[in-house]
């Protein structure tokens, strides 16, 4: 969920700065991509003012946090590396070589060598200075989730900026990863893996839905995770046939596959997994023949990642393929009736992460590749859902840490 970059221009604009540690996740976002993120997306702008705001520190006697009282805005912890609550970062996009980027928050003297902003002021008196800037600015000025303070005084003054989104901007930026997000995505990936294995292997009838969920969770904590990307979606029998259960209060039976949808944050990058296990730790035939298909229509389109195509292009093609392949197994209809959600998404500081649906393939993007059948009737859903890199040669795998064939599962859950 991306916060208002240019909220509350007024009164208690930049309320008590406070920066936090520079970069969970292990490591601070190395200063060299800071800057080059932030010369691309002024590059990007040509001429005009972007202001990003930080987010704003939530009151867990009001808000009820289940992580922490603080998450940095995506957008700001891109161009920054910080968790500063109440902080404003202004770029100017001026001529080659011109551009010019300020920090307003209190100033700790070892800000410039973790972001590589040389001018960092402090926030007392920034919101006169910022809108000064921006009314005398002859450039648009940019933003995400607009919001002016609009009075008597002030509306006619505002009336004449002229004012553009930035979100699709920093969208396609965010949308190619460089080579610090992707170490944060593949470790984000690793501990969900990992996590998924410990959960087949502690598997068994009669275990209610929760004690997996908290088996899979503990062990995202114990590795280093600072929260969930998401809520976990752990569904057993009929519950698997819900595409975003969060319940968990199933007990499961002998026969039931169990949906788990889960992806833990690392470093403000999140991943996404999901397998769907025989609780007895064997599939059932009738439960086989549809995993099996499931896997095979992924493979299908797993096979066809490459640059060029699109995401629309990629769910045709896992249509297709289950539909051809579907036989009798989902009665008079095809399968493809029963796969009721898209293939696939973006995925990076948010699960579902920003960027065009529309947009070709490229080196660097990430995405979820993930088919399933959802049979209400039989109380069967089944979902398999990976973690795909795209590269200049195809793709590249990056959740197999976790097993992927049903032999590969009933293997773990025995035991390996």
């Amino acid at each position: 969920m991306i916060a208002c970059w240019f909220a509350a221009l007024g009164a208690g604009l930049l309320a008590a700065a406070r920066p936090a540690p520079p970069s969970l996740g292990g490591e601070p976002v190395p200063v060299e991509r800071l800057v080059a993120r932030r010369a691309a997306l002024m590059d990007r702008l040509g001429t005009g003012m972007a202001i990003v705001r930080s987010a704003e520190v939530r009151s867990i006697a009001v808000h009820h946090p289940q992580d922490s009282d603080y998450r940095e805005d995506n957008n700001f912890f891109y161009l920054t590396g910080l968790e500063a609550p109440g902080a404003t970062l202004l770029l100017v996009a001026r001529e080659p070589g011109a551009d010019e980027a300020i920090l307003y928050l209190r100033t700790p003297a070892e800000l410039l060598r973790l972001t590589g902003i040389r001018d960092i002021r402090p926030s007392a008196g920034s919101a006169a200075e910022i809108r000064s800037l921006v009314l005398a600015s002859k450039s648009p000025a940019r933003t995400g989730g607009l919001y002016l303070q609009r009075d008597q005084q002030t509306a006619a003054e505002w009336d004449r900026v002229q004012v553009e989104d930035l979100e699709p901007s920093v969208a396609a930026l965010r949308l190619v990863k460089d080579e610090d997000e992707l170490r944060r995505l593949r470790h984000a990936t690793g501990i969900t893996t990992e996590a998924l294995r410990e959960a087949m292997r502690a598997a068994r009838p009669g275990m209610w839905e929760y004690e997996l969920e908290a088996t899979i969770e503990y062990g995202f904590r114990r590795r280093g995770a600072e929260r969930l990307g998401f809520p976990s979606i752990v569904g057993s029998g009929p519950n698997s046939t819900t595409l975003h259960y969060d319940k968990g209060r199933r007990r499961t039976q002998p026969d039931d596959v169990v949906v788990m949808d889960v992806g833990a944050e690392f470093g403000y990058y999140t991943s996404d997994v999901t397998r769907t296990i025989p609780i007895s730790g064997r599939f059932t035939p009738r439960q086989r023949q549809l995993y099996d298909l499931v896997l095979a229509t992924q493979q299908a389109a797993l096979d066809s990642v490459r640059p060029g195509i699109t995401l629309a292009e990629l769910n045709r093609v896992a249509r297709s393929y289950m539909r051809r392949h579907s036989g009798k197994l989902c009665g008079r209809s095809t399968c493809d009736r029963f796969f009721v959600h898209g293939l696939s998404h973006w995925l990076g500081m948010d699960v579902h992460d920003v960027g065009s649906f529309a947009t070709p393939l490229a080196p660097g993007m990430v995405l979820t590749v993930e088919p399933g059948i959802y049979l209400v009737d039989e109380g069967l859903g089944i979902r398999i859902e990976d973690v795909v890199l795209v590269t200049e040669a195809g793709s590249e795998l990056l959740s197999t840490g976790v097993p992927r064939t049903a032999e590969g599962v009933e293997r773990e859950m025995l035991g390996g």
